[in-house]
């Protein structure tokens, strides 16, 4: 039976720069957890070395040093890998069936975000394999979104988008200019499928924070956050746009569309 959740737990923070004003001092009381996610992650590590910390979802976590490795994370961090750099090559896969003609990739990313400077990385290995051109769009702040894809070079087919809490939160205004500029985009969460993406490919979101309430469960009883080993997704999820692709004039497999847990028409 779970612990019930009466002692204090630091609520989720979605971006890093929300962290310092909330920091565990702040909230008047004794902090027996923090649960967190992406780049709020890394802030709450520099912010306490002694309070359990538990990411719902970081997408290396090894990688950008929010643990020592999988197994025997150490110190007072653990929780979900997104596992999202593994997964790259399998995004640039799917963009392939329905653009065989795919040549040349643009990179949409926040270079200030750590785990997505990884995933470019990742990206463009996966890329190399396939013999693809690669443009990399870098932001760091919403204002400098509309100004990269003034930047895109001409014979562009397709756009690869980083997630992050910049990314997400400009997700309606990243898929407009895409759609201006007829360019199908891939993203790592059918989320920016609301806002008019084309294809998402990633972990079950939903899944991941059901898993990261056992670990905060766990900690709560008496484990060491150190003694907790970093688990990796055991459920992704893929879905298709339709509207967006009748909007490009594309075609999307059927047998595509049979693997699909979510099609939106």
């Amino acid at each position: 039976m779970a612990v019930p959740l009466q002692s204090n737990i630091a609520g989720r923070m979605d971006a890093t720069s929300a962290f310092p004003r909330s920091r565990p001092n702040s909230f008047g009381l004794k902090v027996d957890v923090i649960l967190t996610v992406g780049g709020a992650v890394v802030a709450a590590k520099q912010a306490t070395s002694t309070i359990p910390i538990v990411f719902a979802i970081a997408i290396d976590p090894v990688g950008t040093g929010l643990v020592a490795s999988l197994g025997r994370p150490g110190g007072n961090v653990t929780g979900l890998s997104m596992q999202a750099t593994d997964l790259a090559g399998k995004r640039l896969e799917l963009l392939r069936e329905v653009l065989p003609v795919l040549q040349r990739l643009a990179i949409l990313a926040n270079v200030g975000y750590p785990a997505s400077v990884v995933e470019i990385g990742e990206v463009q290995a996966a890329a190399r394999k396939l013999s693809y051109e690669v443009e990399i769009l870098e932001i760091r702040r919403a204002e400098d979104i509309a100004p990269a894809f003034e930047k895109l070079k001409s014979g562009v087919h397709a756009l690869y988008v980083c997630g992050d809490a910049l990314t997400t939160a400009n997700s309606a205004r990243i898929n407009t200019l895409a759609m201006g500029a007829r360019l199908p985009t891939i993203f790592p969460d059918r989320t920016f499928l609301e806002a008019g993406g084309f294809i998402a490919y990633g972990a079950n979101n939903v899944d991941l924070f059901r898993r990261a309430a056992d670990y905060v469960d766990k900690i709560l009883r008496g484990t060491k956050p150190a003694d907790l080993p970093v688990e990796q997704p055991t459920s992704f999820d893929l879905a298709i746009n339709l509207i967006t692709a009748k909007a490009l004039g594309l075609t999307v497999p059927p047998v595509l569309l049979a693997r699909a847990d979510e099609v939106i028409e």
